[in-house]
């Protein structure tokens, strides 16, 4: 059996998995304090025990492509998992895609590309039937795509795409909104303490009629839309598989993403292209990163 650890989102997650694709045991830990070690250790002792098998390969999600594990978990992950030489470490978007394409909403498609949002921006390509990484493994680096003309310190230093439509991202714009003047439901709800705003309170403040967090939603969509029709006038997938936040909440996005990808496509591309949720929730790049751990060499 195999394990996948997602260590790309503020929750930590692993899952145990067979090779049908079933999800035999799996665990989540929100590191308190910063306290990566212990969300770790709790979230693959749940995954392992609720299997109640021996893990023989794992492997490692992380956010970006060329991200390395904290050194700090080498010693975790060697006491948890004896049988495992050295956990591969992957690209969370990668894994996402491979998931897709092994068990979600891809399945029996060859060409194919997922994008997840949350506490970063993650994508990966399947391109005829292999996952594909580059020339330097740093394929679906999309956080850095540039999606806005100006140069701003954030752009720099998160990347464009990531800045605007990460969690965080999301949370930024309104809280610019609001100290520009706009007026926002979230001010009276956290007593004016803007720090305690969530991009999911956004959602939800958007759903309920606050004029601007509907605004920043559309912006959100916006974003996301021109950032999926430039990679797909590159790749022309057959399919865009849309993870995390954005999955979570379909009912703001999905439509409003369609409609910004297609007016930016050619008519033969845009007739073409299906744009869907991902239905493996929170677990898609932990699923990913196990079955890449399964076929690694």
């Amino acid at each position: 059996m195999t394990l996948g650890l997602d260590l790309s989102d503020g929750t930590v997650r692993a899952v145990v998995v067979n090779q049908q694709a079933q999800v035999l045991g799996r665990g989540d830990a929100v590191p308190g304090n910063g306290a990566v070690s212990l969300a770790v250790s709790g979230a693959i002792q749940r995954a392992v025990a609720a299997a109640g098998v021996e893990i023989r390969a794992a492997a490692v999600a992380m956010a970006h492509p060329g991200d390395l594990v904290p050194p700090e978990l080498a010693p975790v992950l060697r006491d948890l998992l004896p049988d495992v030489a050295a956990p591969l470490v992957v690209n969370a978007g990668l894994a996402g895609a491979v998931a897709e394409q092994w068990c979600g909403a891809a399945r029996g498609l060859s060409t194919i590309i997922a994008l997840s949002t949350g506490d970063h921006v993650t994508s990966g390509v399947i391109i005829q039937g292999k996952p594909w990484t580059g020339a330097n493994g740093l394929a679906g680096s999309v956080a850095w795509l540039s999606i806005n003309p100006v140069e701003r310190e954030d752009y720099r230093r998160l990347g464009g795409l990531e800045a605007e439509v990460s969690s965080p991202g999301i949370v930024r714009r309104i809280v610019w909104r609001i100290k520009s003047g706009d007026e926002s439901t979230l001010v009276q709800q956290h007593r004016g303490d803007l720090s305690r705003v969530t991009a999911e309170q956004v959602f939800q403040a958007a759903r309920a009629g606050d004029g601007v967090s509907i605004s920043v939603i559309k912006d959100t969509a916006k974003y996301l839309g021109m950032a999926l029709s430039n990679v797909t006038v590159i790749l022309d997938p057959e399919m865009i598989v849309l993870g995390g936040m954005i999955a979570s909440s379909g009912d703001m996005l999905l439509e409003s993403i369609r409609l910004e990808c297609a007016r930016r496509l050619g008519p033969a591309q845009a007739e073409r292209l299906r744009i869907v949720r991902s239905p493996l929730g929170n677990d898609a790049a932990a699923i990913g990163a196990a079955r890449l751990a399964a076929s690694a060499p």
